[in-house]
Formats: C-alpha cells, sequence, structure tokens
C-alpha cells in the first residue's frame, strides 16, 4: 500500500505515517464511542494517543511482511451505548473520517513546501501521510465486512435490511477475501481492489497536495 522502501528516509516516511495512522484511526473509534456512552475503550485505556495500545501486532506484521494486515483495533460495544443505532454510526464512521482529516492537515504545509520547491525528509513524510491516509479513508469505506463501511452501511439500514445484512455477514466476509486474493494474483488488467481505491486515492491525493 505504500511507497516501495529503497531508502532509509522512505522507511522512516512510512512507518510514522503507518503508526499515525492507525492511532489516529482507532483513537477515533475509541473517543467517540465514549462521548456516546460507551466505557469499554476507557476501561481498556484505549483513549490515548500511545499507539502500543491499540496496535495489533499480528496484523502489523503482516502489514510489513505483505503490505495488508489488520492495524490495530478499538473494541466498543454499541449496547452500552445511550443509542446504539446512531451511537454506533459515529463511532465507527470517526475512524475513516480522522484519517482523511489527517490527510488534509498534512496536505496544507505539503502544498507550500511543493510550491516553494522544497523536497527533503519532511516533505516524503508529508507526503507518505497524505497517501496511506488517503488510502485507509477510501478503504475502510468499502461495505465488506470487517471493514468499518459494513457497520456504517448496517446502522443506515432500517430494521429489516439490517437483518439481512448482518445474516449475510459471512458472505461478505469471503467476497472481502475473495477481492484481497485477486489483488495479490497476477492477473493483468484484473485488480479489483486497485479500481475501487487505487484511482479514487490518486485522485484525492493529487487534489489535497496540488499536483
Amino acid at each position: 500500500m505504500l511507497g516501495l522502501i529503497n531508502s532509509p528516509e522512505q522507511l522512516i516516511a512510512n512507518l510514522i505515517a503507518v503508526l499515525l495512522g492507525m492511532t489516529i484511526h482507532e483513537f477515533a473509534h475509541s473517543y467517540v464511542a465514549d462521548q456516546m456512552g460507551d466505557p469499554t475503550p476507557r476501561q481498556l485505556g484505549r483513549l490515548t494517543l500511545n499507539p502500543f495500545a491499540h496496535i495489533h501486532w499480528l496484523g502489523f506484521l503482516m502489514f510489513v511482511l505483505i503490505g495488508f494486515g489488520i492495524l490495530g483495533s478499538a473494541p466498543i460495544n454499541p449496547y452500552k451505548m445511550r443509542n446504539p443505532r446512531w451511537g454506533t454510526l459515529a463511532a465507527v464512521a470517526a475512524g475513516p473520517l480522522s484519517n482523511l482529516a489527517l490527510a488534509i492537515v498534512a496536505a496544507i504545509p505539503l502544498r507550500f513546501m511543493i510550491a516553494a520547491g522544497t523536497f527533503n525528509l519532511v516533505t516524503d513524510i508529508l507526503y507518505t501521510i497524505v497517501f496511506f491516509n488517503v488510502l485507509l479513508f477510501l478503504f475502510n469505506l468499502i461495505p465488506l465486512f470487517p471493514l468499518d463501511g459494513w457497520r456504517m452501511v448496517l446502522a443506515l439500514l432500517p430494521p429489516d435490511l439490517a437483518y439481512w445484512w448482518q445474516r449475510h455477514q459471512q458472505t461478505s466476509q469471503l467476497l472481502f477475501f475473495g477481492l484481497i486474493l485477486l489483488s495479490f494474483l497476477p492477473l493483468r488488467g484484473f485488480n479489483p481492489l486497485g479500481i475501487l481505491i487505487s484511482q479514487p486515492s490518486s485522485f484525492l491525493v493529487r487534489l489535497l497536495v496540488g499536483l
């Protein structure tokens, strides 16, 4: 998902972008869930910007090795919220929206640096933060289990359709893993995840940084 590591600078930029994006994403889930009345994140010590409180070590290792993995987790309990349906929607949506917000914040100084012709380690870090967080934002909007997009759709649907959506959770998960598998197979010209994410993310990154 990130740029190839061909220098120590790129390694530093990748690590900063991944840890920052993951931490902000999971903290946003936890913070909004807490505001919605769910004490679970607070009880588990997740209301912190310490990345080690959120990191999913096995998934993080998978990401480092193969470019895909569950970076972190945010345990929330909708049934402890004041309004389980809308509280869940707010808490789940907070994750990807926080990544978009972080991408916008990083893009502001980056635009000025690019306009001034300044290209250094800070430029690389800011660009990688923008790029990775745009990817996280779009990826998590895909309405397939276990992504945030699936849970957002569940919260938005009326009860009868929500029941149908939840009943097909396993099918949705199989479809998701099928898309992941197809993205790793050498099928020339056919990469469904690339179609869903790469092209929109490239457009959004160019829009944010002014390229």
